[in-house]
Protein backbone atom coordinates (compact mmCIF):
# COMPACT_ATOMS: atom_id res chain seq x y z
CA UNK A 1 0.00 0.00 0.00
CA UNK A 2 2.99 2.47 0.83
CA UNK A 3 4.12 1.80 -2.78
CA UNK A 4 1.00 3.24 -4.25
CA UNK A 5 0.92 6.00 -2.22
CA UNK A 6 4.09 7.43 -3.05
CA UNK A 7 3.43 6.99 -6.97
CA UNK A 8 0.93 9.52 -6.08
CA UNK A 9 3.71 11.99 -5.19
CA UNK A 10 5.27 13.18 -8.71
CA UNK A 11 8.20 14.97 -9.56
CA UNK A 12 8.39 17.29 -13.08
CA UNK A 13 11.20 20.06 -13.30
CA UNK A 14 8.37 21.66 -15.31
CA UNK A 15 6.29 22.30 -12.99
CA UNK A 16 5.82 23.96 -9.57
CA UNK A 17 9.83 24.81 -9.67
CA UNK A 18 10.03 20.92 -9.68
CA UNK A 19 8.85 20.63 -6.34
CA UNK A 20 7.29 16.93 -5.39
CA UNK A 21 3.55 17.75 -6.66
CA UNK A 22 0.40 15.65 -6.08
CA UNK A 23 -0.65 13.27 -9.10
CA UNK A 24 0.97 15.89 -11.68
CA UNK A 25 -1.40 18.28 -10.54
CA UNK A 26 -0.35 21.53 -9.42
CA UNK A 27 -0.37 20.52 -5.69
CA UNK A 28 2.60 20.60 -4.45
CA UNK A 29 3.32 18.55 -1.55
CA UNK A 30 4.22 21.16 1.23
CA UNK A 31 1.13 23.15 -0.04
CA UNK A 32 -0.71 19.85 1.69
CA UNK A 33 1.50 19.71 4.87
CA UNK A 34 0.67 23.27 5.37
CA UNK A 35 -2.67 22.80 5.10
CA UNK A 36 -2.65 19.74 7.84
CA UNK A 37 -0.24 21.89 9.86
CA UNK A 38 -2.38 25.07 10.14
CA UNK A 39 -5.48 22.65 11.25
CA UNK A 40 -7.26 21.66 8.23
CA UNK A 41 -8.35 18.15 8.58
CA UNK A 42 -8.49 15.96 5.40
CA UNK A 43 -12.11 16.10 4.95
CA UNK A 44 -12.01 20.33 4.43
CA UNK A 45 -9.17 20.00 2.45
CA UNK A 46 -10.38 17.36 -0.04
CA UNK A 47 -14.21 20.24 0.10
CA UNK A 48 -11.86 23.01 -1.11
CA UNK A 49 -9.70 21.58 -3.64
CA UNK A 50 -11.87 19.38 -5.41
CA UNK A 51 -9.47 17.09 -7.86
CA UNK A 52 -7.66 15.71 -4.75
CA UNK A 53 -8.68 12.74 -3.14
CA UNK A 54 -8.24 10.90 0.34
CA UNK A 55 -5.32 9.04 -0.96
CA UNK A 56 -3.75 12.14 -2.06
CA UNK A 57 -3.27 13.50 1.79
CA UNK A 58 -2.35 10.23 3.03
CA UNK A 59 0.70 10.10 0.15
CA UNK A 60 1.83 13.71 1.19
CA UNK A 61 2.06 12.48 5.11
CA UNK A 62 3.94 9.60 3.80
CA UNK A 63 6.11 11.17 2.07
CA UNK A 64 7.18 13.66 4.65
CA UNK A 65 7.37 10.67 6.79
CA UNK A 66 9.89 9.15 4.34
CA UNK A 67 11.98 12.32 3.98
CA UNK A 68 12.61 12.67 7.95
CA UNK A 69 13.86 9.13 8.08
CA UNK A 70 17.57 10.45 8.45
CA UNK A 71 20.53 8.65 10.19
CA UNK A 72 21.83 11.81 11.76
CA UNK A 73 21.65 15.49 11.99
CA UNK A 74 24.19 17.55 11.20
CA UNK A 75 24.28 21.85 12.30
CA UNK A 76 25.19 23.67 9.31
CA UNK A 77 25.32 27.13 11.00
CA UNK A 78 24.67 29.25 13.76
Amino acid sequence: METDLLKRITHNPDLCHGKPCIRGLRYPVELILELLSAGMIIEEILEDYDDLEREDILAALLFAARLTQVKSIHKIAS
